[in-house]
């Protein structure tokens, strides 16, 4: 059926996604319009920003937060809303690159970044539609081996909720026959991710912090006193975060010129009965399919599936979303051939060499946190928070991370994007023939 959003409520300012137009707050927040003094300045209203905001104000700091656009405008109000453990790199991965004490810290950390959230939304009575349990997919018996592996690894590191799922027990969690089985992971979850974003950021402002959107960040001058400077006021403050990801733009180069910005399609049907959607996701639990470029979807909490997959290196959007990723979602569930799209659109998510963010500083007081490579819904909260313990004095998370190397893409801006495509796409080929 054809795709048409054009009678759903929208969000201006917002990509015109079903997590806009759902939005609990769809409040605007006034832009920066003079000069303000402040203990800390945070550049980027989405996770990594508001959840180190969170973490300041907690601790009693004065905080500032300057938004280019709207609270949850990039990728932290347009994912898969899946609480998906871990990191981009795995754990053996890790261990290999750069020694068993850093596996080991960054292990201890794992499950943190979903512990976060949930206590939040605990805390602050954060409607968010939190729901618990993951499955990840496998298509194939090497799959499953690395699945068993992971799963081993995973326990050495103190993760309690694992279970490996057979063929015969597929259809607890999907009803779709394309897999031979998977791995369950009982702290993972799914939410709606601007409405968890949303709901931080009220907190933050019940607490004294305060959120300028329409804000974008044009100049920043480091010293004793920093000022962060917009086209209509500036903040002088003792620190600055800069939490942008793959929408800072090119203000700072020592950090964008790192990254590289990589979209996803999202697509999301109308509202089926409750049966329906329930025969087809029966425990509701968030689904990934473990193929390098793969597909992720759930059920949302008014009974639509949301399906996501695809993938577009430099931000490039296919000229179809819907039709894409319909297509997608027809493969694993052909009986929603009669359903109609409801919303599509597309995100960028910022993308390192390494896979793994990228956290430093580019002067005493400036620190940066970005690249959480597709897996930044957990591991921002993780990182906002700990760039909050850094300014407080507690430095020692931060130092593990800042001490990870961060490599530039071969090539430069011209070749990083067609190498990378070249690489994705042997990924692919190993995945569709299975070696």
């Amino acid at each position: 059926m054809a795709f048409n959003a054009a009678s759903f409520p929208q969000n201006p300012g917002h990509a015109a996604s079903w997590y806009a137009a759902s939005a609990h707050d769809k409040r605007r927040r006034p832009a920066l319009d003079g000069d303000m003094e402040t203990d800390v300045c945070i550049v980027g209203a989405g996770f990594t920003g508001i959840s180190a905001a969170l973490e300041l104000v907690e601790r009693g700091y004065k905080v500032v937060v300057l938004e280019a656009e709207r609270i949850g405008f990039g990728a932290s109000g347009r994912n898969g809303g899946q609480i998906v453990n871990g990191y981009s790199r795995d754990l053996q991965t890790i261990a290999s690159r750069y020694g068993a004490d850093k596996a080991a810290a960054l292990g201890a950390m794992s499950l943190e970044g979903g512990a976060i959230i949930r206590e939040r939304v605990a805390r602050y009575g954060i409607d968010c539609a939190l729901a618990d349990g993951g499955f990840f997919a496998a298509f194939t018996d090497k799959q499953m081996r690395e699945m068993e592996a992971h799963k081993a690894h995973w326990q050495r590191h103190g993760h309690p909720g694992l279970e490996m799922v057979g063929a015969s027990d597929v259809g607890r969690y999907v009803a779709t026959d394309r897999y031979v089985g998977g791995l369950v992971d009982r702290l993972g979850g799914h939410l709606h991710p601007l409405n968890l974003v949303l709901g931080e950021a009220a907190a933050v402002e019940r607490q004294g912090g305060q959120i300028f959107e329409g804000s974008r960040v044009t100049g920043l001058e480091a010293g004793e006193r920093n000022r962060v400077r917009t086209a209509a006021g500036s903040v002088s403050c003792r620190y600055v975060l800069i939490c942008g990801n793959a929408y800072l733009g090119p203000q700072f180069p020592e950090i964008s010129g790192r990254m590289m910005p990589v979209s996803s399609q999202v697509a999301v049907t109308e509202p089926l009965d409750e049966e329906r959607a329930q025969a087809l996701l029966p425990a509701n639990a968030c689904v990934e399919d473990a193929n390098y470029v793969l597909d992720y979807y759930r059920r949302t909490e008014d009974n639509r599936i949301l399906y996501g997959g695809g993938i577009g290196y430099g931000g490039r959007d296919p000229r179809d979303i819907a039709g894409l990723i319909r297509t997608k979602l027809l493969t694993t569930f052909p009986s929603l051939a009669d359903v109609r799209i409801d919303y599509a659109w597309s995100g960028n998510f910022a993308l390192t060499l390494t896979r793994i963010p990228h956290v430093g500083r580019l002067s005493p007081s400036v620190y940066f946190s970005h690249g959480d490579s597709g897996h930044g819904v957990t591991t921002t909260h993780l990182l906002g928070k700990i760039l909050g313990e850094a300014v407080a004095g507690h430095a020692e998370r931060y130092d593990v991370w800042s001490s990870l190397p961060n490599l530039a893409f071969p090539g430069g801006r011209v070749l990083r994007v067609p190498l990378t495509v070249l690489g994705a796409w042997w990924y692919g080929l190993r995945d569709r023939f299975g070696i």
